[in-house]
């Protein structure tokens, strides 16, 4: 028989267990309040748990024309407007095109976001992502290239343009 043993890192004391199950239980009551109040204007898509064990709602809005995956936190009250978006237009019956990706950056909401948006597309029988780098990404070009290529996206960069192009498929 294998015991494991836990490392000092490991143990929690008793009242550091009990301010985590305080701050759970007190975004599971934001959870279903800000989920009452987000229904009722767009469809949710599912509640996930951020890299930092923070509770968020994905929804989503989508007219045909728009696609636009929305989050929201869940340690604070819903007060109308999204913690972070990506903001996207159908520029075909094939393609899904990324406009903008507004919100804070380093907390797992894009990734969140992105993973709902390739369901999504799927969902739709869009059978392409696309996206496009500009110069005003170029101060964090890097993270970018990361972000995408960490999404399974081609990601074509023109240094001497500061320009890029971004395609997902399924299919590749």
């Amino acid at each position: 028989m294998v015991l494991a043993t836990l490392t000092t890192d490991e143990v929690k004391e008793p009242e550091e267990l009990q301010k985590e199950l305080n701050e759970l239980e007190f975004q599971m009551f934001r959870m279903q309040e800000n989920l009452k109040q987000i229904a009722k204007r767009w469809q949710v898509l599912g509640i996930e748990q951020t890299k930092e064990e923070k509770w968020v709602i994905v929804y989503i809005l989508d007219d045909g024309a728009q696609c636009k995956i929305m989050l929201n936190e869940c340690d604070s009250a819903f007060r109308g407007v999204w913690d972070f978006s990506i903001q996207a237009t159908y520029a075909d019956d094939h393609t899904i095109h990324i406009g903008d990706i507004k919100g804070e950056e380093n907390k797992g909401y894009g990734s969140i976001c992105m993973n709902y948006l390739k369901n999504h597309a799927m969902d739709q029988n869009v059978q392409y992502i696309t996206g496009d780098i500009a110069q005003r990404d170029w101060d964090h070009l890097d993270r970018l290239i990361h972000f995408y290529e960490k999404h399974h996206f081609d990601v074509e960069v023109d240094h001497q343009d500061k320009s890029g192009d971004l395609v997902w498929n399924p299919a590749s």
